[in-house]
C-alpha cells in the first residue's frame, strides 16, 4: 500500500477505537512499509522479536516515534533490548523485571514496562498464570528503581473453536479489567493506566473492555508474509 492508503485504514481503525492508542505491530515488517505507516500518522510500534528490534531500529529513528516490545522475552537478550525500545509490554515474571531492571539501571534508563497476565491459561502463551504470582513481583516492583510499571497486557485466547471466540476473549479481558481494579486497590502507588488488550481479530472487543491501547497488525499492514523474516 502507498502513504495515502495506509492514512485511510489508519483513520478508519482510529474512528472505531476511539481514545483508545493505536499501536501498529510491525514483526517481519520491512523499515521501508514501517516508515510509510509513519508517514502516514501512526507513532507507535510494537515488535515481537529482539533480532527484528535490533536490525530495524539501532539506528536513528523520528523523535516521536515509539518502539515497544511485546513479544515474550528471553532473559539472555534483555541487555540487546532494553537500549532500544519504550516499553517492555510482556513482562511475565519477577526474574525477568529484575533483569530489566539491571540492564537499565546499566544504562541509566528508566524503563517502563507492561505486566502481562494469561487469562485465557493457554499453554503456548506467556504471562503471569495466577495472581498470587502477579502480586509478588509487583510486591518487589515499587523497590526497584529502573523499572516503572505502567500497567497490564493480555493476549486474548486462541486455541478455542471459532464460534467461542468471541465470548471467551470477552471474559478473558473482563478477567483483566478486574485484575487491574485489584492491583490499583493494593498497590495505590503504582500506575496501572494502561490496559492493552485486543489485536486486528478482537480489538473492538478489547475496546468495549476499557483498552487503553490495541496492537493491530494484519489490519493496517495486509496479511504477513513470513518467508521475510
Amino acid at each position: 500500500m502507498n502513504i495515502e492508503d495506509y492514512r485511510k485504514t489508519i483513520q478508519d481503525i482510529e474512528g472505531r477505537i476511539g481514545s483508545a492508542r493505536l499501536m501498529a505491530v510491525s514483526k517481519t515488517r520491512t523499515l521501508e512499509e514501517i516508515m510509510a505507516v509513519y508517514q502516514a500518522g501512526v507513532r507507535l510500534f510494537g515488535e515481537n522479536h529482539v533480532q527484528e528490534i535490533v536490525a530495524k531500529f539501532s539506528g536513528k529513528r523520528p523523535s516521536d516515534m515509539e518502539v515497544h516490545m511485546i513479544g515474550h522475552l528471553q532473559s539472555n537478550k534483555v541487555g540487546k533490548v532494553v537500549p532500544l525500545v519504550d516499553m517492555i509490554e510482556s513482562v511475565d515474571s519477577l526474574e525477568l523485571l529484575r533483569k530489566i531492571n539491571n540492564a537499565a539501571a546499566r544504562i541509566g534508563k528508566t524503563m517502563d514496562v507492561l505486566l502481562e497476565f494469561n487469562t485465557s491459561n493457554e499453554a503456548a502463551k506467556s504471562g503471569f498464570l495466577s495472581t498470587g504470582d502477579l502480586f509478588a513481583c509487583l510486591d518487589e516492583a515499587g523497590g526497584l528503581g529502573n523499572v516503572r510499571v505502567r500497567g497490564l497486557m493480555t493476549v486474548g485466547p486462541v486455541d478455542c473453536a471459532p464460534e467461542q471466540k468471541d465470548e471467551l476473549t470477552d471474559r478473558a479481558f473482563k478477567e483483566l479489567v478486574a485484575i487491574r481494579k485489584e492491583c490499583q486497590a493494593r498497590y495505590p502507588g503504582l500506575d496501572f493506566g494502561i490496559l492493552s488488550m485486543g489485536m486486528s481479530q478482537d480489538y473492538m472487543i478489547g475496546v468495549r473492555n476499557g483498552s487503553t491501547e490495541v496492537r493491530i497488525g494484519t489490519s493496517i499492514f495486509g496479511p504477513r508474509d513470513y518467508s521475510r523474516k
